[in-house]
């Protein structure tokens, strides 16, 4: 049985080391960083600081490798392995983020595939990141925007995919996780429904990396996108998987240095992926840093501990968030089906009031609408808006205490 009252993991990460007065309960909009990512974030600038692919000399041929081995890294992290588990690295494409990632599908994938009349579906349950996109592809083909829309518990069922995902449909694109909600989504049969009819499936995985081994094969993804920030590294990386023949036919959708492999004063020829997507200078300490983080959840702890341990905690918040009657949640009522992230409602009491006071205690999470405005809208949520716990393995006992004893005083200073 884990023990969540013990926290081997706090003192990795320097914030929360050297703020043992916060709970941080905000994992899901952005992860701490381990001092191990930090550490390679500057090691990368004091070490081997030079442009990678544009010199010649050690420093610039260190850097190039640096990347070059991340990228390998998140492949095999991905499942995006030949038949001799050789990581295919040539189909990892840096972004500044999941949201640019799936920004760089809907702008420059769709087009190559979308006619008018065909439909986009996407579930109720999208980030805006993977909504606002898709709103845009479909105005431009003259194709239509389908919505799938779950249960209660957030549950897609068998019958909702299939009067969905018909004909029509050329591209589902769905949240591994959702931000809200936070269940996993049967994303492998929307996979199999969608290339039934010979479609496409994009997958958002910000909030699934975190948590859970990702295997893009098995899942049957096209394209699978996450943000580094929300897996232990730092801001500003984000990444695009996606099968190399669609990376191919694909368009750039920005251009300028080192995306090309000749230009005339009249034309240009893109340079191979993924560098042709990769315009200008990348962030390659952050992406070096990336690598530092992902190494560390992946083996310094490892996805087996992180599920456990995470299972743990979300099952005594959800049993701690039982005992006052004045908790509403938003979504399963089974813990085991909220990866991370436990929204809820204090009756009566706007999610900022809650927020806020909960601050005072040294208590973060978050409140609002998550960008997800049409799914609270779904749900007839008041204010279109409500609070977020989101839990993450160096989390303990004592971050949950102090968060449901918080909820207790929020309650109180309504209720005097």
């Amino acid at each position: 049985m884990i023990d969540i009252e013990a926290n081997p993991y706090k003192a990795d990460f320097p914030l929360l080391a050297g703020k043992p007065e916060i709970a941080f309960l905000d994992s899901g909009a952005t992860a701490q960083r381990p001092a191990c990512a930090l550490d390679a974030q500057r090691r990368f600038y004091e070490t081997m600081n030079a442009n990678p692919l544009r010199g010649l000399y050690s420093l610039s041929v260190e850097a190039t490798e640096a990347i070059a081995q991340v990228r390998a890294q998140i492949a095999r992290l991905l499942g995006a392995v030949d038949e001799r588990g050789r990581a295919e690295a040539r189909d990892i494409v840096f972004t500044r983020n999941a949201s640019e990632s799936l920004n760089l599908v809907a702008k420059s994938f769709a087009p190559c595939v979308l006619e008018p009349g065909d439909e986009v579906a996407i579930t109720i349950m999208e980030h805006h990141s993977n909504l606002i996109p898709w709103q845009q592809a479909c105005r431009a083909a003259g194709a239509t925007l389908v919505y799938l829309y779950p249960e209660q518990d957030g549950t897609i069922t068998d019958d909702e995919i299939a009067a969905k995902v018909g004909p029509r449909t050329k591209i589902v694109a769905a949240g591994h996780v959702s931000n809200v909600m936070g269940v996993e989504n049967p994303i492998a049969k929307l996979g199999e429904a969608v290339h039934a009819q010979g479609g496409y499936l994009v997958v958002d995985g910000a909030q699934a990396v975190p948590h859970m081994t990702v295997d893009v094969r098995a899942l049957g993804a096209d394209f699978y996108v996450f943000s580094a920030h929300k897996a232990l590294g730092p801001m500003g990386i984000g990444v695009l998987w996606g099968r190399h023949e669609l990376l191919e036919q694909m368009p750039p959708m920005l251009t300028g240095g080192e995306m090309i492999d000749s230009v005339t004063e009249q034309d240009a020829v893109w340079a191979p992926v993924p560098e042709k997507f990769e315009a200008g200078t990348q962030d390659a300490a952050g992406i070096y840093a990336t690598g530092a983080a992902l190494t560390y959840l992946t083996e310094t702890v490892g996805y087996e501990a992180v599920a456990e341990r995470e299972a743990a905690l979300v099952a005594y918040t959800m049993e701690r968030l039982a005992e006052p009657p004045y908790i509403d949640i938003i979504g399963p009522a089974e813990a085991a089906r909220h990866h991370g992230v436990i929204s809820f409602n204090v009756q009566g009491i706007h999610p900022h009031d809650v927020a806020s006071i909960l601050d005072m205690s040294g208590v973060c999470i978050r409140a609002g609408h998550h960008c997800a405005q049409p799914l609270l809208t779904w749900l007839g949520v008041e204010n279109l808006a409500c609070c977020r716990a989101s839990l993450a393995f160096y989390n303990d006992k004592g971050d949950v205490d102090r968060f449901v004893d918080g909820l207790a005083a929020v309650w109180s200073t309504f209720h005097a």
